[in-house]
């Protein structure tokens, strides 16, 4: 299954990058070409993740922890600092908004789905379940509920110190939530299954040179498609009568964490559901608390900053979808039954979305 998707993103590599460059060149179609820039980046995501799979391997679980957790959202915040560049904070804030969504309601969903037809239970680490929890409540409800609050009754100019103030917050932690797992209390919480896992020798797939020239080169190439697909996004809006915030919340979240998707319900289908669940919690957890805030501080180098105030229906629906997970997947444990209701709740937001 993995070689025959890998072929595929590998004839969308060679052929979109060379049709995205012709494209933004030749000023084609620009609803064609936003098809094409989809794609390339989709396929160009793919071999980032792979390569810095192999590299996590060849360096070990510690550095290969950091390593995903610094390129598993590099698409999505490149694709985010053009659109900030060109002031699209709207769809900057709503692609955010569908990350959270896209990874705890369709990816865990899928997963779960995907794995549940092939096992009646899957069982994943109910520690590390329980202490994503923690930092979901933190990362989603407490760090993107307050400054709605708070920013009710404050200028613009406050609520930018406000976000800022709390972007700083959001990092520290998130270093401090990567120090504690991969450090002071790596295998601390371990399941048997894990241990299992860990002295299963892994080999790489790619060597460290190829993987990091792969890595340079695919990073390099999504920066120039992700500038020509901030430019599509009026046109196309326009071309389909799609409003910002369902270009941010359906399509950039898509498009961001398409492979990362791929990867966790290939991952649910081998019954490795502690990997499956880490790629949809921790990515979900990576966006709230690095991704978000990162842009939130490169923001104040552009003319137009951006604060952590989302829309009302933004704001709930992360807030929904960060308590039905918990709901879940705090017994450790799930089936295809509970899938379905994560795609469900997906499904019911993305209506939502599309007619606003």
């Amino acid at each position: 299954m993995c070689h025959v998707v890998n072929k595929i993103f590998f004839f969308l590599v060679i052929i979109g990058v060379p049709l995205s460059v012709a494209g933004s060149l030749l000023h084609w179609s620009q609803t064609l070409m936003f098809v094409v820039y989809c794609l390339t980046i989709v396929s160009l995501a793919a071999y980032m993740g792979r390569a810095t799979e192999s590299l996590a391997v060849i360096s070990g679980p510690r550095i290969g922890g950091l390593l995903n957790a610094t390129f598993g959202n590099a698409v999505e915040l490149i694709i985010s600092i053009f659109a900030l560049k060109e002031g699209l904070i709207e769809i900057v804030l709503a692609s955010l908004t569908g990350s959270v969504l896209g990874n705890l309601l369709l990816v865990a969903g899928l997963s779960f789905f995907v794995g549940g037809l092939k096992f009646k239970r899957q069982k994943f680490n109910v520690y590390d379940a329980r202490h994503n929890s923690g930092l979901l409540m933190f990362g989603v409800i407490v760090a993107f509920v307050i400054p709605e609050v708070f920013s009710m009754n404050m200028s613009e100019a406050e609520a930018i110190s406000l976000s800022t103030g709390i972007s700083i917050i959001l990092i520290v932690l998130y270093l401090a939530a990567l120090f504690f797992k991969l450090v002071t209390h790596r295998g601390v919480y371990q399941h048997v299954s894990d241990k299992a896992d860990e002295q299963t020798h892994e080999e790489p797939e790619w060597t460290s040179k190829k993987a990091i020239l792969v890595l340079a080169l695919s990073t390099a190439a999504v920066a120039y498609v992700s500038e020509s697909l901030v430019h599509t996004f009026e046109t196309v809006g326009d071309t389909f009568g799609w409003s910002e915030l369902f270009i941010g919340v359906i399509i950039v979240a898509i498009v961001g964490n398409a492979a990362e998707h791929a990867s966790a319900i290939i991952m649910a289908y081998k019954n490795k559901m502690d990997v499956a669940v880490e790629i949809a919690v921790g990515s979900t957890l990576q966006v709230a608390m690095f991704v978000a805030p990162i842009l939130v501080l490169i923001s104040l180098f552009f003319p137009v900053q951006m604060s952590l105030v989302f829309t009302l229906p933004e704001l709930v629906t992360m807030v929904t979808a960060v308590l039905l997970t918990i709901v879940i997947s705090n017994d450790g444990e799930t089936n295809w039954f509970e899938g379905a209701t994560l795609l469900a709740a997906y499904l019911i937001m993305g209506i939502g979305f599309y007619l606003l």
